[in-house]
């Protein structure tokens, strides 16, 4: 018995520490689930070829539509210029006295529309140095409003988003992306309320000590043309950066590699970093907004976003009560129900209505855009192929003889089904430092007994989805996490000099939120 648990507790580690390291988690799960089989005294090939690989398998063929979407629109909102402009419009409409809260809401709403948290990065730094300079904001704070509005209840606690945070559990409980809504709102409110009060709170405390917009201890050397912005090698930008970005390396992983020291130089990089998220030539035009027409522009760049949410809305509570799918009990489409596939056919069908709206607002660009949506497509498969191979590896954990004494002590500490989907949901994404992998993990293995919990306790699948979803959006921004780490670089950022503000927006507020909601579904009966 210890030998297996120590294969499972090593498996982890390598798997944690591999990934931290800068290697991609497709290969990494793979060696991390050897080491616990092994351990554990199961048989190698079987264990690989029989469940790993039909676990990953299983989940690509799920969710893979939803990548494909995702990672067109998000190519085709930033080459088109209409990220940029939505990003410039909300900038002007609060103007530089509200800097903070404009690059919150810009990055926000492209998260809820479905742009992935990378492409949101790169779109809005260029803006947020803009008016994190003229405001005198510390620049230190740049990567936590970005964290903030990209990874924390734009993916998870807002009914509705397209995120496939808020998609994965629709496949194990039945529901839809606007689950539990009363919950997701009161739960986003209240994030938004305490993070925006935190950064405020932050640009107070660091003015008040003499920092404005150059971190402490750096200096405005000036335009400096011999120096090239720092890219770190481990770090595979490729799948996530905008048309226009060429990049030289291959390496190909979602969770990067800490970063070396980061270049003083602030303005060559920052200017480096402006160029980089521009829009793909061909679309400067449309993407720089004059006095007389940024709003008009920023609208035209939250059409879009509009579409998404509203066709995804009007899919699930309208389109599909209206239609007849009692084909889809036959065997030749997996003897299945609606309630298994609305939730990734109505964020289909909403992205896809999407994308067509972006080639009929650009008409002079469908030439470039088609060329672009070989490059979005393109951009799907790694991050598919990773949470798919998180997905492998723990069914791999879940089919040892040990893991079923464990999931046993587990479930018998207290037969909370909230409880114990929350834990094991916020454990395993701090462990892997994904969000989409430690959801995948947990209700793969613990889907079927959690909902027949549920029931018999008398707690929804919505409010079980809802509340498992925004879990996994707290432990998994710890040091190691890709999208914090992909921020501080394109931030020219250090972990030393931003991560204890990242941690507060996105780490500690997220599960004080959660702690009340939980604590507001028991003493008030919301979770029926």
């Amino acid at each position: 018995m210890l030998i297996p648990v120590l294969g499972i507790i090593t498996s982890l580690a390598v798997l944690l520490v591999l990934a931290y390291r800068g290697h991609s988690v497709v290969a990494v799960a793979p060696i991390a689930a050897l080491v616990a089989t092994v351990m554990s005294g199961a048989p190698l090939l079987a264990t690989y070829t029989q469940i790993f690989m039909p676990a990953l398998g299983k989940f690509i063929v799920s969710f893979f539509p939803l990548f494909i979407a995702g990672a067109i629109f998000g190519k085709l909102m930033s080459s088109s210029g209409l990220a940029a402009d939505l990003a410039q419009g909300i900038s002007r409409l609060f103007g530089p006295k509200h800097a903070m809260l404009s690059v919150v809401l810009a990055t926000a709403l492209l998260t809820y529309g479905g742009v992935s948290a990378w492409v949101v990065a790169f779109t809005i730094v260029p803006i947020a140095m803009e008016l994190f300079h003229e405001a005198g904001i510390p620049k230190r704070l740049m990567p936590a409003a970005l964290a903030f509005g990209t990874i924390t209840f734009a993916l998870a606690a807002l009914p509705g988003s397209p995120q496939v945070h808020n998609v994965i559990p629709t496949r194990y409980f039945g529901t839809d992306t606007y689950a539990a809504p009363i919950i997701g709102l009161i739960g986003t409110a209240m994030m938004f309320t305490m993070g925006m009060a935190w950064l405020q709170y932050r640009i107070r405390q660091l003015k008040a000590a003499g920092e404005t917009y150059l971190p402490e201890g750096e200096t405005d050397l000036g335009p400096d043309e011999s120096k090239e912005p720092f890219v770190d090698p481990s770090v595979d930008q490729e799948p996530h950066l905008p048309a226009g970005h060429v990049v030289t390396h291959t390496n190909t992983t979602s969770h990067f590699d800490s970063p070396s020291p980061l270049p003083t130089d602030t303005t060559s990089h920052d200017a480096a970093v402006a160029t980089h998220a521009a829009p793909a030539a061909g679309s400067a035009a449309v993407a720089t907004s004059t006095p007389d027409n940024w709003k008009i522009r920023g609208l035209l760049g939250l059409l879009p976003i509009a579409v998404v949410i509203g066709m995804n809305y009007v899919f699930v509570h309208w389109i599909a009560s209206h239609m007849n799918f009692d084909y889809l009990a036959d065997d030749k489409f997996g003897a299945t129900k609606l309630s298994s596939v609305i939730g990734v056919w109505s964020v289909v069908v909403a992205i896809v209505t999407a994308i067509i709206l972006i080639f009929i607002m650009r008409p002079k660009m469908v030439r470039n855009m088609f060329n672009e949506l070989s490059d979005g497509a393109k951009n799907a498969i790694l991050p598919c192929f990773t949470t798919a191979s998180e997905v492998g590896y723990g069914a791999v954990i879940a089919s040892l003889a040990v893991f079923a004494a464990i999931k046993s002590s587990m479930f018998s500490i207290d037969g909370d089904a909230l409880l114990v989907g929350i834990a094991a949901t916020g454990v395993i994404s701090g462990i892997t430092g994904s969000s989409s992998g430690g959801l995948s993990i947990t209700l793969e293995a613990f889907a079927d007994q959690l909902s027949t919990m549920a029931v018999e306790q008398g707690i929804s699948h919505e409010t079980l989805h809802r509340l498992i979803a925004m879990a996994s959006v707290c432990f998994d921004s710890l040091p190691h996490n890709g999208a914090v780490l992909t921020i501080l670089l394109v931030c020219n950022m250090t972990h030393k000099k931003s991560y204890k503000d990242i941690a507060a927006v996105t780490v500690v507020i997220p599960l004080i939120s959660l702690a009340v909601l939980v604590t507001g579904v028991y003493l008030l009966g919301l979770g029926g």
